[in-house]
């Protein structure tokens, strides 16, 4: 499974991280166009954002250290361009953001079942299991029973940690005995997932109009996908009346379409981008 790294949820201002932000940067401009961008540029930008340029060459060195980046020098200027694991990562986030969205109408009724059975002892192999199934959607219905909305790889996620021999996965649909609304709300935390975003809703209906598009819209990108990056998608029938992701929904893709044209004509004027040199 491909975690969005960088991408947990930020300090308690909700303001991205210099990475969160940088990786926004290079999925808008960089993603899919055999390019890399220098150094400079990226500097550049972040300080838009109100990074120091010290933050943000300790997040290139960072990131490279990593595998995140790769370098790419031409004369006396550093080019940074993505990796095959960075790239990854971008196109999981590009698909969570624009084509699986935060608002689950479309549920065709089934459930992702896991159940699974660790020794006492592997309290590390617990923890890294439920830490991805939390990822992909699942909520803990009882003891070691996990369930997901819809078909969820999960045979993906224990055979990554080497738990096949711990684990069964089932596909199952609801019985009519069976509360669906009760049975989320045991197994998710809809308080949370809800807070999320309200707070996204509270910080964006209230913004002024953007002096600096580019800006605006890397910190609106990064803010959504905090949002929704660890929200299971559950079945929008089955959540509490006024479900706000239905909103936040709404005015993301508003204000991402109203930044869109200005923040490429800024970012056309601003970045400095070469093609990728085949290695060697």
């Amino acid at each position: 499974m491909t975690n969005i790294v960088g991408m947990a949820p930020d300090a308690a201002d909700h303001s991205p991280r210099p990475q969160t932000l940088l990786l926004m940067l290079l999925g808008d401009f960089v993603l899919d166009r055999d390019v890399c961008v220098f150094s400079g540029s990226v500097i550049e930008t972040l300080a838009r954002l109100g990074i120091s340029e010290h933050a943000s060459r300790s997040t290139l060195t960072r990131m490279a250290g990593r595998d995140l980046l790769r370098r790419q020098r031409h004369g006396r200027r550093m080019y940074f361009g993505l990796t095959a694991r960075s790239t990854a990562i971008l196109r999981d986030g590009r698909t969570r953001i624009w084509e699986t969205g935060a608002v689950n109408d479309r549920w065709d009724g089934s459930w992702t079942l896991l159940c699974f059975s660790l020794p006492e002892a592997w309290q590390r192999q617990r923890h890294d299991l439920r830490a991805q199934l939390g990822w992909s959607g699942f909520g803990p219905l009882q003891g070691g029973l996990w369930i997901a909305p819809g078909e969820v790889p999960a045979r993906d996620i224990v055979t990554s940690l080497g738990l096949e021999a711990h684990a069964r996965v089932f596909r199952a649909r609801a019985d009519d005995l069976t509360d669906l609304a009760a049975m989320i709300s045991d197994a998710y935390d809809l308080a949370e997932v809800a807070a999320r975003y309200q707070g996204f809703l509270a910080r964006w209906e209230a913004a002024p109009a953007a002096a600096d598009p580019l800006a605006a819209r890397l910190r609106l990108i990064a803010e959504w996908l905090g949002a929704i990056r660890r929200d299971p998608r559950l079945p929008v029938e089955h959540l509490p009346a006024g479900w706000p992701a239905v909103g936040a929904q709404k005015l993301f893709r508003e204000l991402e379409l109203a930044y869109a044209d200005p923040a490429r004509a800024a970012a056309a004027a601003l970045l400095d981008l070469r093609p990728v040199e085949p290695a060697g």
